[in-house]
């Protein structure tokens, strides 16, 4: 008897923990397409001409599908020589970051040095400072270096960040001393231990830093739209921003078109990084 109720009732949570499961499942797929609608909606506007989009704005499948509006970015509008103003940007902005955030990391995690906690809380303040604080500064140093409307203009204030700092301060602080300090005993100097050791050890938060990074730069507005200041250095949003809204009306379609093109290489880079950037943002945390 006892045994039939202990079955039973292990039967019964089973049923339980099922449904449960059942309707978090069931949840977790509602958000997907709460989520994801929207991007639908933009991705299949794009194929939409000007007057569909409004004659009904809420409406999903296009009725006469068109590739106009990718058509004007690629021949009209020049979208190549945006994309590459927005390609090398981001590229350079990466690659500085994992370099220097990295150096300054391997610092502050490892050397013992005169005002150590001093610089640290100077990155942790300037990390709580919004960037719109710095903005008109900014640009008067920048103008007055003579950098306006250059690579350098678009590059050089993002080369570093103290978010990036902080994450790399967090995680070479778990790489054991002794590790380290073998390489010294070898002749090893600092240079080649951050080169050969720390860096090896560093993928996940290199490639979450990585990904925020030029997910930063890429969508990055406002400094942009500032710095450059003819059409050959604008980068994709500021393109966007402007060719696609008209002297008399927006370019629905345009628009949409435009933030296809921009979100695409965004989706790619964080599909093919997704596993990197769940273990560094599990792994940041540890100190």
């Amino acid at each position: 008897m006892e045994t039939t109720t202990t079955g039973r009732g292990r039967s019964l949570w089973d049923h339980v923990v099922a449904r449960r499961r059942l309707l978090i499942y069931l949840a977790l797929l509602v958000a997907v397409v709460v989520t994801l609608l929207p991007f639908m909606w933009m991705l299949l506007g794009s194929f939409k001409t000007q007057g569909e989009i409004l004659r009904d704005p809420a409406g999903f499948l296009p009725q006469h599908p068109t590739t106009e509006n990718y058509g004007t970015w690629f021949t009209r509008l020049h979208l190549g020589r945006f994309f590459l103003n927005s390609l090398v940007v981001a590229v350079v902005t990466v690659v500085g970051n994992l370099l220097f955030c990295s150096m300054v990391g391997y610092a502050l995690a490892k050397f013992d040095f005169a005002g150590k906690r001093l610089v640290f809380a100077l990155v942790m303040i300037t990390l709580m400072v919004p960037g719109v604080v710095t903005f008109v500064p900014l640009f008067v140093l920048v103008a007055k270096l003579g950098l306006t409307n250059t690579y350098a203009a678009l590059i050089l204030p993002f080369l570093t960040s103290p978010l990036g700092v902080f994450m790399m301060r967090q995680f070479i602080g778990g790489i054991p001393d002794a590790l380290l300090e073998a390489a010294r005993i070898d002749g090893a100097g600092e240079l080649r231990i951050w080169a050969r050791i720390v860096m090896p050890l560093c993928g996940p938060p290199l490639a979450t830093l990585g990904i925020l990074t030029f997910l930063g730069s890429w969508n990055n507005f406002l400094w942009p739209l500032v710095a450059a200041q003819t059409e050959d250095m604008y980068t994709l949003p500021v393109a966007l921003s402007l060719y696609s809204t008209g002297q008399i009306a927006t370019q629905y379609g345009l628009l949409l078109a435009g933030s296809v093109l921009v979100i695409a290489p965004i989706v790619l880079v964080f599909v093919f990084l997704q596993r990197y950037f769940t273990q560094g943002i599990a792994t940041v945390g540890v100190r």
